[in-house]
């Protein structure tokens, strides 16, 4: 872990998880300040699911790039995930049932 002090600045960080290459999360992008908002407006701007908890995010960012995430944290970042696909998924749901946002019909398909 990095001793990178963030003083209150705008934490941002990006984790990407691939079981078959990585036994946890690894930090992709992690910054402060203005490139914690570059890191933000890059994962809005490609459809990626944004998660706001800016205790995590001023742990993560001690974490250098390409770095697994703790254990320690394991519990955290996966709550995290739930509830994004959580979300992510009934997003989807709601998209689909209303005509014009999503191409679905709202009828089920077999």
């Amino acid at each position: 872990m990095s001793r990178r002090k963030n003083y209150g600045q705008k934490a941002a960080v990006a984790l990407k998880y691939n079981p078959s290459l990585n036994y946890a999360p690894v930090v992709v992008a992690s910054g402060l300040g203005e490139l914690a908002q570059r890191i933000v407006n890059i994962a809005d701007a490609n459809g990626v699911p944004i998660y706001r908890d800016d205790s995590t995010a001023a742990l993560l960012v001690m974490l250098n790039s390409g770095e697994a995430i703790p254990q320690e944290l394991y519990q955290i970042v996966a709550a995290i995930y739930a509830e994004v696909v959580f979300t992510s998924n009934e997003t989807k749901k709601l998209t689909q049932r209303r005509p014009g946002m999503g191409g679905g019909t709202g009828g089920s398909r077999r």
